[in-house]
């Protein structure tokens, strides 16, 4: 065991958020170390909604890479988009983003009455691209998932042509949506096959742990964990990595949002091996995506090694999922 390998091609991430700045320039270069690409959401202190801004993101992050590695842009949602702003810019993004109000960091921006956004989905079925979606609505917060369920029943049968990806999904119900409608698709995040809202608040608060949609209960990460280790073909790895700085996660208004990025492929390796379902992986990771939306990303091979890894304590001012413990694979 000790010489065993994987070898993951062209890995995908598709659902990373890369923030700007300082931290963009800290967490991009960790994400193109082990991944071909990512899809980059577009939620920043100003959300990514013109031709302008989106130039210029996309800019800045290919800047902050040292590896080969491609980034798939997004828009964030605004109902007052219009078609003929949306055909101009459709080959420069590769889904755009709705965020309900509130309901996740930098998303006050976002939609706050879902009725209204049904002639800019027309369009976007139109014009074939995708909808990727926060579905999350008002209500206690271990349902607030659930409660988003109807409008993804909405638009799916309203919209058949509408490809539509569920992000970061959380409960079982999800899962037995996304099979009942042919063009609904979904992320599943490394932390939401692994914890649960007991991991974060069961003891004593653990607040690198805190994410939204929050960790929810055993048996609906269990059912996420059989859809993923399964590869089911309609599920896709997005890593939903969000890093803020210690000061922010540790603190009165604790940030939402686990650091996973760097951890991510290693931590897989581990969680399906130990499931015996290792041979899944690479279309966990990489296959399913590039069916679902149709790309063909940087070329590039990652091995893993089964060898020990301990996850440092920190990565600049963010605290990493695993901070100092020991991993079973490593990247060779």
């Amino acid at each position: 065991m000790k010489n065993k390998t994987i070898k993951l091609h062209s890995p995908l991430d598709m659902h990373l958020h890369l923030r700007e700045g300082e931290m963009l320039n800290l967490v991009a270069p960790l994400t193109s170390e082990s991944f071909s690409g990512a899809m980059i959401m577009p939620n920043l202190n100003e959300p990514v909604t013109t031709e302008s801004l989106l130039e210029k993101y996309t800019e800045d992050v290919k800047n902050a890479l040292v590896h080969p590695f491609t980034p798939y842009m997004t828009l964030f949602f605004r109902d007052d988009y219009t078609y003929d702003f949306l055909k101009s810019i459709k080959d420069k993004i590769l889904a755009i983003k709705l965020y309900p109000a509130g309901m996740t960091t930098n998303s006050e921006h976002g939609v706050s009455d879902l009725d209204d956004i049904m002639e800019v989905l027309e369009y976007m079925s139109d014009l074939g691209i995708v909808l990727s979606v926060h579905g999350e609505a008002d209500g206690f917060v271990l349902d607030r998932e659930s409660n988003f369920m109807p409008f993804y029943e909405k638009i799916a049968s309203t919209f058949p042509d509408l490809k539509i990806i569920m992000e970061h999904i959380t409960t079982a119900r999800a899962l037995n949506i996304l099979e009942q409608y042919d063009n609904l698709y979904a992320t599943v995040t490394l932390h939401h096959l692994v914890i649960t809202l007991d991991d974060l608040a069961g003891g004593m608060l653990r607040p690198h742990l805190f994410c939204k949609p929050i960790a929810k209960r055993p048996e609906d990460r269990d059912a996420l964990l059989r859809a993923a280790l399964d590869a089911n073909p309609k599920l896709m790895f997005g890593s939903d990595s969000a890093p803020h700085p210690k000061s922010a996660k540790e603190s009165c208004g604790c940030a939402a949002g686990i650091f996973t990025a760097p951890i991510a492929l290693q931590a897989l390796a581990g969680l399906f091996e130990k499931h015996h379902s290792l041979d899944n992986l690479q279309a966990f990771v990489s296959d399913n995506a590039r069916r679902i939306y149709n790309i063909e990303p940087e070329a590039k091979t990652i091995t893993l090694k089964k060898e020990k890894y301990v996850v440092p304590d920190n990565y600049g001012e963010v605290i990493p999922m695993f901070a100092g413990e020991t991993l079973e694979w490593s990247i060779a």
